[in-house]
């Protein structure tokens, strides 16, 4: 008998970077217990969309532009996670904050990674650039990703997993994100993706 995996949902805005640590994991046997069944982009630009057709991952753009709101969205984005019989969400570069009536609906399901060590630079407003231009203005000397659960505060959420990036003397925003991005959030999402994943799949068995 083979064992079901817990299928992931990938929601993404942009390039998709996150995303492509998560199809590597996948295809490094990393992700055991958890498949990558959709990706969801809130741009029908987003070069995540190419990265999700070249894995051979069904891949749809849903927006409260295109939808006509938020309350739209979030009805056509849970008839697409009910259609794919979605376990899991991750957030992956995903700039659409999510109400707390959606998050509720998904309790210690949704996943996020933030590129600063919260609850340094974080919460509404900070994302991409600004997090690492925030933390080289305080002259902090370590910083680093988190992943955690999302709730309706943005980055308020449970923490799952942390971890550190030295700050270098001479970085800018650019270079302190892409070392960020290499040394913490490409690792932490594929292992906070898989254990979460592996959690689901023994509830499922259970029941």
């Amino acid at each position: 008998m083979t064992m079901k995996k817990a299928k992931i949902a990938v929601l993404v805005s942009g390039g998709g970077t996150n995303l492509q640590a998560l199809l590597d994991a996948q295809a490094a046997g990393l992700l055991p217990h958890g498949e990558i069944a959709l990706v969801v982009s809130s741009n029908e630009g987003a070069y995540a969309l190419t990265r999700a057709a070249n894995a051979g991952v069904p891949a749809e753009t849903v927006s409260p532009k295109r939808c006509g709101g938020q309350a739209a969205f979030e009805s056509a984005l849970s008839d697409l996670l009910a259609a794919h019989e979605i376990d899991l969400i991750v957030l992956a570069g995903f700039l659409t904050i999510l109400s707390a009536d959606f998050t509720a609906r998904w309790p210690s399901r949704i996943l996020n990674v933030h590129p600063s060590l919260i609850p340094a630079f974080c919460g509404k407003g900070m994302y991409g650039l600004k997090v690492h231009e925030a933390a080289l203005a305080k002259g902090v000397k370590v910083t680093g990703a988190t992943v955690h659960f999302v709730n309706e505060i943005p980055d308020g959420g449970e923490i799952l997993l942390q971890k550190a990036v030295e700050v270098l003397p001479d970085d800018t925003p650019e270079t302190l994100q892409r070392r960020v991005m290499e040394q913490a959030e490409w690792q932490l999402l594929p292992r906070a993706a898989e254990l979460v994943s592996e959690q689901i799949v023994k509830e499922k068995s259970n029941a």
